[in-house]
Protein backbone atom coordinates (compact mmCIF):
# COMPACT_ATOMS: atom_id res chain seq x y z
CA UNK A 1 0.00 0.00 0.00
CA UNK A 2 2.97 2.60 1.22
CA UNK A 3 4.45 2.04 -2.49
CA UNK A 4 1.31 2.60 -4.21
CA UNK A 5 0.79 5.56 -2.19
CA UNK A 6 4.46 6.69 -2.87
CA UNK A 7 3.96 5.95 -6.60
CA UNK A 8 0.96 8.34 -6.73
CA UNK A 9 2.05 11.32 -4.96
CA UNK A 10 5.31 10.61 -7.04
CA UNK A 11 3.41 11.20 -10.52
CA UNK A 12 1.26 13.90 -9.44
CA UNK A 13 4.09 15.55 -8.42
CA UNK A 14 6.03 15.66 -11.73
CA UNK A 15 3.31 16.29 -13.40
CA UNK A 16 4.02 19.75 -11.52
CA UNK A 17 7.51 19.51 -12.10
CA UNK A 18 6.23 19.91 -15.48
CA UNK A 19 3.76 22.45 -15.53
CA UNK A 20 5.96 24.94 -13.49
CA UNK A 21 8.47 24.32 -15.96
CA UNK A 22 6.37 25.36 -19.28
CA UNK A 23 5.86 28.60 -16.73
CA UNK A 24 9.08 29.53 -18.09
CA UNK A 25 7.81 29.49 -21.63
CA UNK A 26 4.82 31.41 -20.13
CA UNK A 27 7.70 34.37 -19.03
CA UNK A 28 9.04 34.29 -22.40
CA UNK A 29 5.91 34.95 -23.92
CA UNK A 30 4.51 37.27 -21.77
CA UNK A 31 7.89 39.32 -21.85
CA UNK A 32 8.12 39.57 -25.58
CA UNK A 33 4.70 40.11 -26.16
CA UNK A 34 5.20 43.34 -23.59
CA UNK A 35 8.15 44.94 -24.92
CA UNK A 36 9.35 45.85 -28.82
CA UNK A 37 10.08 43.17 -31.52
CA UNK A 38 14.20 44.45 -31.46
CA UNK A 39 14.77 43.06 -28.07
CA UNK A 40 12.80 39.51 -28.34
CA UNK A 41 16.17 37.57 -28.94
CA UNK A 42 17.52 39.65 -26.23
CA UNK A 43 14.44 38.25 -24.17
CA UNK A 44 14.51 34.79 -25.39
CA UNK A 45 18.20 34.30 -24.66
CA UNK A 46 17.84 35.53 -21.08
CA UNK A 47 15.31 33.49 -20.13
CA UNK A 48 16.37 30.40 -21.84
CA UNK A 49 19.79 31.13 -19.83
CA UNK A 50 17.81 31.47 -16.55
CA UNK A 51 16.33 28.02 -16.35
CA UNK A 52 19.25 26.51 -17.61
CA UNK A 53 21.77 28.12 -15.33
CA UNK A 54 19.06 27.81 -12.88
CA UNK A 55 19.26 24.16 -12.84
CA UNK A 56 22.76 23.80 -12.93
CA UNK A 57 23.31 25.99 -9.83
CA UNK A 58 20.51 24.76 -7.66
CA UNK A 59 21.97 21.03 -8.23
CA UNK A 60 25.82 22.88 -7.31
CA UNK A 61 24.82 25.04 -4.39
CA UNK A 62 21.48 25.69 -3.93
CA UNK A 63 19.48 22.66 -2.92
CA UNK A 64 21.86 22.39 -0.48
CA UNK A 65 21.67 25.67 1.10
CA UNK A 66 17.90 26.01 0.96
CA UNK A 67 17.62 22.56 2.63
CA UNK A 68 20.99 22.10 4.56
CA UNK A 69 19.09 19.72 7.00
CA UNK A 70 20.34 20.15 11.22
CA UNK A 71 21.71 24.07 10.75
CA UNK A 72 21.47 27.08 12.67
CA UNK A 73 18.21 28.58 11.29
CA UNK A 74 19.81 31.24 9.87
CA UNK A 75 22.79 29.62 7.22
CA UNK A 76 23.94 26.32 6.29
CA UNK A 77 25.17 24.30 3.75
CA UNK A 78 25.00 20.48 3.38
CA UNK A 79 27.36 19.75 0.49
CA UNK A 80 28.29 20.22 -3.00
CA UNK A 81 25.81 18.68 -6.05
CA UNK A 82 23.17 15.98 -4.99
CA UNK A 83 23.91 13.26 -2.44
CA UNK A 84 21.26 10.51 -2.72
CA UNK A 85 19.79 10.06 0.79
CA UNK A 86 19.51 6.24 2.03
CA UNK A 87 15.90 6.26 2.41
CA UNK A 88 15.20 9.10 -0.75
CA UNK A 89 14.07 6.52 -3.28
CA UNK A 90 11.55 4.80 -0.31
CA UNK A 91 8.13 5.71 1.04
CA UNK A 92 9.76 6.81 4.46
CA UNK A 93 11.07 10.41 2.33
CA UNK A 94 8.49 13.09 2.55
CA UNK A 95 6.03 10.59 4.04
CA UNK A 96 5.28 9.05 0.70
CA UNK A 97 4.95 12.25 -0.97
CA UNK A 98 7.58 12.11 -3.24
CA UNK A 99 11.13 11.11 -3.76
CA UNK A 100 14.56 12.74 -3.23
CA UNK A 101 15.10 13.07 -6.90
CA UNK A 102 11.44 14.39 -7.96
CA UNK A 103 12.23 16.86 -4.68
CA UNK A 104 15.34 18.90 -6.19
CA UNK A 105 13.43 18.96 -9.84
CA UNK A 106 10.66 20.62 -8.23
CA UNK A 107 12.56 22.59 -5.98
CA UNK A 108 14.74 23.99 -8.87
CA UNK A 109 11.68 25.11 -10.98
CA UNK A 110 11.37 27.40 -8.25
CA UNK A 111 14.62 28.85 -8.05
CA UNK A 112 14.64 29.75 -12.05
CA UNK A 113 11.49 31.90 -11.28
CA UNK A 114 13.09 34.59 -9.15
CA UNK A 115 15.50 35.62 -11.93
CA UNK A 116 12.78 35.65 -14.28
CA UNK A 117 10.50 38.02 -12.50
CA UNK A 118 13.50 40.49 -12.69
CA UNK A 119 14.63 39.71 -16.11
CA UNK A 120 11.44 41.49 -17.28
CA UNK A 121 10.91 44.27 -15.28
CA UNK A 122 15.14 45.06 -16.51
CA UNK A 123 14.00 44.31 -20.27
CA UNK A 124 15.20 46.65 -23.08
CA UNK A 125 18.29 48.35 -21.59
CA UNK A 126 20.51 46.01 -19.36
CA UNK A 127 23.66 44.68 -20.56
CA UNK A 128 23.15 41.19 -21.21
CA UNK A 129 26.73 40.45 -18.96
CA UNK A 130 25.33 41.91 -16.08
CA UNK A 131 22.19 40.38 -15.64
CA UNK A 132 23.66 37.14 -16.33
CA UNK A 133 26.09 37.66 -13.32
CA UNK A 134 23.91 39.08 -11.46
CA UNK A 135 21.35 35.79 -11.95
CA UNK A 136 24.08 33.57 -11.35
CA UNK A 137 24.50 34.76 -7.59
CA UNK A 138 21.10 35.72 -6.73
CA UNK A 139 19.18 32.40 -8.09
CA UNK A 140 22.81 30.55 -6.66
CA UNK A 141 23.01 32.22 -3.48
CA UNK A 142 20.26 34.76 -2.52
CA UNK A 143 16.81 32.47 -3.04
CA UNK A 144 17.93 29.47 -1.26
CA UNK A 145 19.25 31.16 1.89
CA UNK A 146 15.97 33.11 2.08
CA UNK A 147 14.19 29.74 1.55
CA UNK A 148 16.02 27.85 4.13
CA UNK A 149 14.59 30.53 6.54
CA UNK A 150 11.19 29.14 6.05
CA UNK A 151 11.02 25.91 4.20
CA UNK A 152 14.56 24.78 5.02
CA UNK A 153 13.06 24.46 8.73
CA UNK A 154 15.01 27.83 9.40
CA UNK A 155 14.21 30.93 12.38
CA UNK A 156 11.55 31.93 10.48
CA UNK A 157 9.55 28.71 10.38
CA UNK A 158 10.51 28.90 13.90
CA UNK A 159 9.06 32.08 14.58
CA UNK A 160 5.88 31.32 12.87
CA UNK A 161 5.63 32.55 9.07
CA UNK A 162 3.48 30.89 6.79
CA UNK A 163 4.09 30.90 3.16
CA UNK A 164 2.35 28.04 1.54
CA UNK A 165 4.32 28.07 -2.52
CA UNK A 166 6.04 31.63 -2.29
CA UNK A 167 4.02 34.80 -2.52
CA UNK A 168 6.95 36.16 -0.72
CA UNK A 169 9.98 33.33 -0.31
CA UNK A 170 9.60 33.06 -4.54
CA UNK A 171 7.89 36.31 -5.70
CA UNK A 172 8.71 39.42 -3.47
CA UNK A 173 12.31 37.87 -3.34
CA UNK A 174 12.16 38.33 -7.08
CA UNK A 175 9.99 41.69 -6.71
CA UNK A 176 12.64 43.10 -4.29
CA UNK A 177 15.34 42.38 -6.38
CA UNK A 178 14.28 43.93 -9.58
CA UNK A 179 13.28 46.72 -7.52
CA UNK A 180 16.59 47.56 -6.45
CA UNK A 181 17.71 46.89 -10.15
CA UNK A 182 15.99 48.94 -12.36
CA UNK A 183 17.03 51.95 -9.53
CA UNK A 184 20.24 51.59 -10.64
CA UNK A 185 19.42 51.19 -14.11
CA UNK A 186 17.49 54.02 -14.65
CA UNK A 187 14.36 54.09 -17.22
CA UNK A 188 14.33 53.24 -20.74
CA UNK A 189 15.29 56.13 -23.36
CA UNK A 190 12.06 57.94 -24.00
CA UNK A 191 10.36 56.43 -21.09
CA UNK A 192 9.43 59.58 -19.40
CA UNK A 193 9.27 63.02 -20.63
CA UNK A 194 8.46 66.51 -19.12
CA UNK A 195 8.24 65.14 -15.77
CA UNK A 196 5.65 62.16 -17.56
CA UNK A 197 4.84 58.86 -17.98
CA UNK A 198 4.90 57.89 -21.97
CA UNK A 199 3.65 54.68 -23.07
CA UNK A 200 6.01 52.03 -24.90
CA UNK A 201 3.74 49.47 -26.21
CA UNK A 202 4.51 46.06 -26.72
CA UNK A 203 4.82 44.49 -30.49
CA UNK A 204 2.57 41.86 -29.87
CA UNK A 205 -0.45 41.22 -27.62
CA UNK A 206 -1.46 38.13 -28.93
CA UNK A 207 1.70 36.84 -27.71
CA UNK A 208 1.36 38.39 -24.13
CA UNK A 209 -1.75 36.85 -23.29
CA UNK A 210 -0.45 33.14 -24.55
CA UNK A 211 2.03 33.63 -22.23
CA UNK A 212 -0.58 34.79 -19.68
CA UNK A 213 -2.82 30.88 -20.09
CA UNK A 214 0.51 29.40 -20.10
CA UNK A 215 2.01 30.82 -16.67
CA UNK A 216 -1.64 30.15 -15.61
CA UNK A 217 -1.92 26.80 -16.53
CA UNK A 218 1.71 26.43 -14.71
CA UNK A 219 0.51 27.57 -11.72
CA UNK A 220 -1.87 24.78 -11.19
CA UNK A 221 1.76 22.68 -10.74
CA UNK A 222 3.18 25.90 -8.99
CA UNK A 223 0.44 25.79 -6.01
CA UNK A 224 -1.05 22.42 -6.74
CA UNK A 225 2.58 20.92 -5.94
CA UNK A 226 3.18 22.85 -3.05
CA UNK A 227 0.79 20.49 -1.24
CA UNK A 228 3.62 18.12 -1.81
CA UNK A 229 1.26 15.08 -2.73
CA UNK A 230 -1.68 14.08 -4.48
CA UNK A 231 -3.73 14.32 -1.39
CA UNK A 232 -7.27 14.66 -3.40
CA UNK A 233 -9.09 16.68 -0.49
CA UNK A 234 -6.65 19.53 -0.15
CA UNK A 235 -5.05 19.34 -3.56
CA UNK A 236 -8.78 20.17 -5.53
CA UNK A 237 -9.17 22.47 -3.15
CA UNK A 238 -5.90 24.74 -3.90
CA UNK A 239 -6.66 24.29 -7.28
CA UNK A 240 -9.93 26.17 -6.92
CA UNK A 241 -8.70 28.75 -5.06
CA UNK A 242 -5.92 29.44 -7.48
CA UNK A 243 -8.54 29.47 -10.10
CA UNK A 244 -11.03 31.60 -8.43
CA UNK A 245 -8.53 34.43 -7.01
CA UNK A 246 -7.23 34.68 -10.99
CA UNK A 247 -10.51 34.97 -12.57
CA UNK A 248 -11.42 38.16 -9.53
CA UNK A 249 -8.23 39.64 -9.97
CA UNK A 250 -7.95 39.79 -13.88
CA UNK A 251 -11.84 41.68 -13.38
CA UNK A 252 -10.95 43.47 -10.68
CA UNK A 253 -8.07 44.82 -12.46
CA UNK A 254 -10.10 45.56 -15.84
CA UNK A 255 -13.15 47.47 -13.99
CA UNK A 256 -11.06 49.54 -12.11
CA UNK A 257 -8.89 50.42 -15.13
CA UNK A 258 -11.85 51.45 -16.73
CA UNK A 259 -13.03 53.43 -13.95
CA UNK A 260 -9.43 55.32 -13.72
CA UNK A 261 -8.69 55.29 -17.56
CA UNK A 262 -12.07 54.72 -19.02
CA UNK A 263 -10.53 52.44 -21.42
CA UNK A 264 -10.64 48.12 -20.78
CA UNK A 265 -6.88 47.66 -21.44
CA UNK A 266 -5.68 44.31 -21.94
CA UNK A 267 -2.08 44.45 -20.38
CA UNK A 268 -3.87 45.74 -16.91
CA UNK A 269 -6.49 42.96 -17.51
CA UNK A 270 -3.29 40.19 -17.71
CA UNK A 271 -1.42 41.79 -14.71
CA UNK A 272 -4.41 41.77 -12.84
CA UNK A 273 -4.80 37.97 -13.54
CA UNK A 274 -1.09 37.32 -12.28
CA UNK A 275 -1.88 39.14 -9.38
CA UNK A 276 -4.95 37.47 -8.21
CA UNK A 277 -2.33 34.14 -8.86
CA UNK A 278 0.45 35.60 -7.07
CA UNK A 279 -1.60 36.55 -4.10
CA UNK A 280 -3.13 33.89 -3.44
CA UNK A 281 -0.19 31.54 -3.47
CA UNK A 282 0.89 32.23 -0.13
CA UNK A 283 -2.58 31.05 1.83
CA UNK A 284 -4.31 29.16 -1.30
CA UNK A 285 -4.61 25.61 1.32
CA UNK A 286 -5.78 27.95 3.83
CA UNK A 287 -8.68 29.62 1.75
CA UNK A 288 -12.13 29.03 1.71
CA UNK A 289 -13.26 30.21 -2.34
CA UNK A 290 -15.13 33.25 -1.23
CA UNK A 291 -11.93 34.23 0.38
CA UNK A 292 -10.01 33.45 -2.66
CA UNK A 293 -12.52 35.55 -4.56
CA UNK A 294 -11.81 39.05 -1.96
CA UNK A 295 -8.00 38.29 -1.90
CA UNK A 296 -7.88 38.22 -6.29
CA UNK A 297 -10.50 41.12 -6.12
CA UNK A 298 -8.16 43.41 -3.94
CA UNK A 299 -4.92 41.89 -5.97
CA UNK A 300 -6.24 43.31 -8.69
CA UNK A 301 -6.63 47.20 -7.27
CA UNK A 302 -3.57 46.95 -6.07
CA UNK A 303 -1.62 46.12 -9.39
CA UNK A 304 -3.47 48.94 -11.11
CA UNK A 305 -1.85 51.48 -7.66
CA UNK A 306 1.00 49.81 -7.89
CA UNK A 307 1.54 50.94 -11.58
CA UNK A 308 0.40 54.69 -11.15
CA UNK A 309 3.10 54.44 -8.07
CA UNK A 310 5.73 53.54 -10.19
CA UNK A 311 5.42 55.59 -12.72
CA UNK A 312 5.27 58.62 -10.31
CA UNK A 313 8.89 57.38 -8.40
CA UNK A 314 9.94 57.67 -12.68
CA UNK A 315 10.75 54.12 -12.11
CA UNK A 316 10.51 52.07 -15.57
CA UNK A 317 9.37 48.96 -15.34
CA UNK A 318 7.92 47.31 -18.89
CA UNK A 319 6.16 44.73 -17.81
CA UNK A 320 4.53 45.33 -14.76
CA UNK A 321 7.16 42.31 -12.66
CA UNK A 322 6.96 44.81 -9.85
CA UNK A 323 3.22 45.58 -9.17
CA UNK A 324 2.79 41.70 -9.53
CA UNK A 325 5.05 39.98 -8.24
CA UNK A 326 6.57 42.54 -5.37
CA UNK A 327 3.32 44.04 -4.28
CA UNK A 328 0.84 41.45 -4.91
CA UNK A 329 3.16 38.90 -3.40
CA UNK A 330 3.57 41.18 -0.02
CA UNK A 331 -0.63 41.58 0.25
CA UNK A 332 -0.94 38.08 -0.33
CA UNK A 333 1.71 37.01 2.66
CA UNK A 334 -0.38 39.56 4.82
CA UNK A 335 -3.67 38.04 3.72
CA UNK A 336 -2.51 34.99 5.74
CA UNK A 337 -3.18 36.79 8.56
CA UNK A 338 -5.87 38.50 7.68
CA UNK A 339 -8.24 35.26 5.99
CA UNK A 340 -8.20 31.59 6.70
CA UNK A 341 -7.38 29.34 9.25
CA UNK A 342 -4.41 31.29 10.48
CA UNK A 343 -6.06 34.90 10.56
CA UNK A 344 -5.51 36.44 14.23
CA UNK A 345 -3.77 39.79 14.76
CA UNK A 346 -0.57 37.74 15.84
CA UNK A 347 -0.52 35.70 12.98
CA UNK A 348 -0.73 39.39 10.91
CA UNK A 349 2.30 40.51 12.99
CA UNK A 350 4.24 37.61 12.22
CA UNK A 351 3.64 37.86 8.48
CA UNK A 352 4.91 41.21 8.16
CA UNK A 353 7.70 40.95 10.41
CA UNK A 354 8.79 38.22 8.17
CA UNK A 355 8.26 40.17 4.95
CA UNK A 356 9.78 43.10 6.54
CA UNK A 357 13.35 40.94 7.41
CA UNK A 358 12.98 39.12 4.17
CA UNK A 359 12.91 42.93 2.14
CA UNK A 360 15.93 44.00 3.82
CA UNK A 361 17.88 40.79 3.36
CA UNK A 362 17.11 41.05 -0.61
CA UNK A 363 17.09 44.83 -0.86
CA UNK A 364 21.05 44.87 1.16
CA UNK A 365 22.19 42.10 -0.78
CA UNK A 366 20.75 43.49 -4.11
CA UNK A 367 22.53 46.33 -3.86
CA UNK A 368 25.92 44.95 -3.15
CA UNK A 369 25.23 43.14 -6.57
CA UNK A 370 24.11 45.99 -8.26
CA UNK A 371 26.41 48.68 -7.56
CA UNK A 372 29.22 45.76 -7.59
CA UNK A 373 28.16 45.41 -11.33
CA UNK A 374 27.57 49.11 -12.26
CA UNK A 375 30.83 49.95 -10.83
CA UNK A 376 32.72 46.96 -12.96
CA UNK A 377 31.70 45.94 -16.31
CA UNK A 378 28.01 48.23 -16.28
CA UNK A 379 25.00 47.75 -16.02
CA UNK A 380 23.09 49.63 -19.37
CA UNK A 381 23.78 49.17 -22.92
CA UNK A 382 25.11 52.51 -24.81
CA UNK A 383 22.20 54.40 -26.29
CA UNK A 384 22.71 53.68 -29.78
CA UNK A 385 22.06 49.86 -28.61
CA UNK A 386 19.10 50.76 -26.80
CA UNK A 387 17.53 52.89 -29.81
CA UNK A 388 18.29 50.27 -32.67
CA UNK A 389 17.81 47.44 -30.36
CA UNK A 390 19.58 44.66 -28.46
CA UNK A 391 19.20 41.56 -30.71
CA UNK A 392 21.30 43.46 -32.93
CA UNK A 393 24.06 44.99 -31.11
CA UNK A 394 23.56 42.62 -28.04
CA UNK A 395 23.25 38.69 -30.48
CA UNK A 396 23.54 40.21 -33.74
CA UNK A 397 20.12 38.78 -35.21
CA UNK A 398 16.76 39.39 -35.46
CA UNK A 399 13.68 37.45 -34.40
CA UNK A 400 11.37 38.43 -37.37
CA UNK A 401 13.96 38.65 -40.21
CA UNK A 402 11.46 37.49 -43.22
CA UNK A 403 9.79 40.95 -41.98
CA UNK A 404 12.97 43.30 -42.06
CA UNK A 405 14.59 45.40 -39.61
CA UNK A 406 11.97 47.69 -37.47
CA UNK A 407 13.15 49.29 -34.69
CA UNK A 408 9.71 49.88 -32.55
Amino acid sequence: MEEVLLTTNNLWMMLCVALVFIMHLGFSLLEIGLTRQKNTINILFKNIFIICTGLLLYYAVGFSLMYPGEFNGYLGFANFGLELPEDGLTSAYAESGYTFWTDFLFQAMFAATAATIVSGAVAERVKIQAFILFSILYVGLIYPIVGSWQWGGGFLEEFGFYDFAGSTIVHSVGGWAALVFIYFLGARYGKFKNKQSLAIRGHNLPLAVMGLFFLWFGWFGFNGGSVLSAQPDLTSKVLVTTSLAAAAGGVSAALFTLFLYKSLDVTMFINGVLGGLVGITAGADLMTPAEAVIIGLIAGIVVILAVRFIDKLRLDDPVGAIPVHLFCGVWGTLAVGVFGEMASWNQLWIQAASVGVIGLFCILTSTLLVVGLKYTIGLRVHQEAEIEGLDKHEHGMQAYADFGVQNN
